[in-house]
């Protein structure tokens, strides 16, 4: 049998998948499939990896049993530690309770808004614009704090936006007010949250981080050849 390569779902290390199966009472029939439990141990980090196997007509299908996969996009740990927390694990449980999942992705869209979300208002102090963060306030209306300031994608202003209609904020206002708290949720509410979450990671945090990238590549060759840097 031809081995294939496997990559740890805890270290991301590759190595040759060589599981094997539970030898007590062999496959188990259930609910008109059959079903077993494979495991192996990961040779760099010695982890343990444990996946489902339900044998079907068109062949077997596999599920991760641990550790717990997320099936979504896998965001570079340069994101702020307190926003990946919240957005991993509203990833990790959105099959088990969407209304526990949909919690912490509003608790953690709140907490980008209001961390890197930028307003301009006019001081009448200084007689000028200034720009400032949103000012603190229901989930609903700090929305709208963003959407009015119109510099958003139009793709992400929309998206931002429906998270109000799609979580029936108008009957459920306290979605709003008490973000992390659990409550029930609308169809496709949890995944839709994190649809719009997925976005802002990437405005805010993944485009700005490739882009001075490629401006500190490209001061060093200016540098290197005698001409200014760009700043």
């Amino acid at each position: 049998m031809i081995q294939s390569n496997m990559n740890c779902p805890h270290c991301l290390h590759s190595f040759h998948d060589s599981p094997s199966r539970l030898k007590t009472g062999g496959w188990m029939y259930y609910d008109k499939t059959i079903w077993n439990f494979e495991y192996q141990e990961c040779p760099e980090c010695k982890k343990l990896i444990g996946k489902i196997l339900i044998s079907e007509d068109d062949g077997i299908k596999e599920i991760m049993a641990y550790p717990k996969k997320n099936s979504r996009t896998v965001l570079p740990d340069f994101i702020d530690k307190q926003f990946l927390e919240d957005y991993n694990e509203a990833c990790s449980v959105i099959n088990e309770s969407p209304k526990a999942s949909a919690a912490l992705s509003r608790r953690c869209l709140q907490n980008i808004l209001r961390e890197k979300a930028m307003i301009k208002r006019f001081d009448t102090i200084q007689g000028k614009y200034i720009t400032e963060k949103i000012t603190p306030s229901d989930l609903s209306k700090e929305i709208q704090q963003v959407l009015d300031m119109g510099n958003l994608t139009s793709n992400i202003s929309e998206g931002l936006d429906a998270i109000r209609a799609i979580g029936n904020f108008a009957a459920h206002p306290i979605k709003s007010t008490n973000t992390g708290e659990i409550f029930s949720v609308e169809t496709g509410e949890a995944e839709w949250n994190l649809e719009i979450l997925e976005s802002l990671f990437d405005y805010y945090f993944i485009q700005p981080k490739n882009i001075q990238d490629k401006k500190n590549a490209l001061n060093i060759k200016l540098k290197s050849a005698g001409k200014p840097e760009i700043k």
